[in-house]
């Protein structure tokens, strides 16, 4: 009688909480999963896409292991120091040798050397999720619905790569999706979809339902920027040599630091419980982004230490970022002053809503080009654009939104006026 003796793992269930991912977030919603019960994962594989009320961060496993459940569902609200997942997590302990009886350890030595080393067996799913398929492409077969074990893979040992699932998408693509029969029925029977209000939007709620308690005046300007478009057409063809890419914005955004320098009550708060205005000597500069997941407002920080060509490629940065869902809760915080390019989309005036605690945003409109008179009494094409401000006037005045607006004014008129600082 043949014996051979395996020395099973040792199991252990792990809870894998939901660790502080800063700036003060006690709580976000679960918007992907990229694990699903029986999957194996190992260190730093991506466990959840989850999204906070400044920023979407995804969550990697901390530990080697077997998912055995998951605590919340797509749209759930998960709280920071939770349970998020269940994890078998593997101890790997095996039995000493020394414990063996002599008969079992004499009988052992009598099989064969291709028995002793097969391995035990284990489902096959298992080794294809865990060897077989990195956890990107998993993650891309868990957004189309795609099993990997239907997927011919052509990678080293028939590993699924990422272009074997979209090879396997494209073969679907000519069958016509069909939506579930309670949903058919659903839009059939009211019309209507139930959005809950969650991550960007929630925020969104919660702050501009705070700005609409401010009580605010609004002052609105027209500025000719003809100067403006020469000097960025004269300096983007260079710029574009460069690999660089320079918009209008950042000489608003650098103008708009410039002013603060001389009015410093606009880059400030309202400590309404001390009665203090906290006056901010460092310009964090927001810029609104429109994003598919709604409106965010990151910030540059310290504008008044860089240059134009800085605050270009920061914002870039900031823009790209924002598109692609990677902004950082540090992207979003200690903003100081926001602006609003409505004109990147067509809009020509605003009326912005301030982003508490901040005391003024600016919406800038879209560049026209207009005849108008020069100081000669001559028709000449003028490119203009209109300012929308909107100020808190238990910190701001009239007289003070004014005077900044015209300084401001007089910087992106006479933009050579910011290029002395550079």
């Amino acid at each position: 009688v043949r014996h051979f003796h395996l020395s099973p793992a040792v199991q252990k269930l792990t809870q894998f909480t939901l660790s502080d991912i800063g700036e003060g977030i006690r709580e976000v919603t679960i918007r992907e999963w990229f694990v699903k019960v029986g999957d194996n994962v190992e260190q730093f594989d991506d466990i959840c896409l989850v999204e906070s009320d400044k920023a979407s961060v995804t969550i990697t496993s901390r530990y080697d292991g077997i998912i055995k459940n998951l605590y919340y569902a797509i749209g759930d609200t998960a709280l920071v120091g939770k349970p998020l997942v269940d994890i078998d997590t593997l101890e790997g302990e095996h039995d000493d040798p020394k414990k063996d009886d002599t008969k079992a350890a004499h009988k052992e030595a009598e099989i064969p050397s291709k028995l002793k080393t097969e391995p035990p067996a284990i489902n096959a799913d298992q080794i294809f999720n865990k060897k077989l398929a990195t956890p990107a492409v998993r993650r891309i077969a868990m957004e189309y619905n795609v099993p990997l074990t239907d997927v011919p893979g052509t990678g080293k040992d028939g590993r699924v790569m990422k272009e074997d699932i979209l090879n396997f998408l494209n073969q679907l693509s000519n069958q016509p999706k069909k939506l579930p029969t309670d949903e058919k029925q659903a839009v059939a029977s009211s019309g209507e979809k139930v959005v809950p209000v969650s991550g960007i939007k929630k925020v969104m709620v919660k702050t501009m339902t705070e700005s609409s308690k401010i009580p605010t005046f609004g002052f609105y300007d027209e500025v000719n920027v003809t100067k403006l478009v020469e000097l960025r057409n004269d300096i983007k063809d260079f710029a574009k040599s460069k690999g660089i890419t320079i918009t209008y914005l950042p000489f608003f955004i650098k103008a708009m630091s410039k002013c603060i320098e001389l009015y410093p009550e606009v880059n400030s708060a309202l400590d309404e419980s001390n009665e203090n205005i906290i006056i901010k000597y460092y310009h964090n500069i927001g810029i609104a982004v429109d994003t598919p997941k709604g409106l965010v407002v990151p910030n540059i920080k310290n504008v008044q230490d860089l240059s134009i060509s800085q605050i270009n490629r920061e914002l870039n940065i900031l823009m790209d970022n924002g598109r692609n869902g990677k902004l950082m809760p540090s992207d979003m915080s200690k903003g100081t002053i926001s602006i609003s390019n409505i004109g990147a989309i067509g809009g020509t005036y605003a009326v912005p809503l301030i982003n508490p605690p901040e005391v003024c945003i600016l919406a800038i409109g879209k560049i026209r080009s207009v005849l108008q008179l020069n100081e000669e009494n001559k028709v000449v094409n003028s490119h203009v654009c209109y300012l929308s401000w909107t100020a808190d006037h238990r910190i701001i005045d009239g007289a003070t939104m004014a005077r900044f607006s015209n300084m401001f004014k007089q910087y992106i008129e006479n933009p050579h006026l910011l290029i002395l600082d550079l």
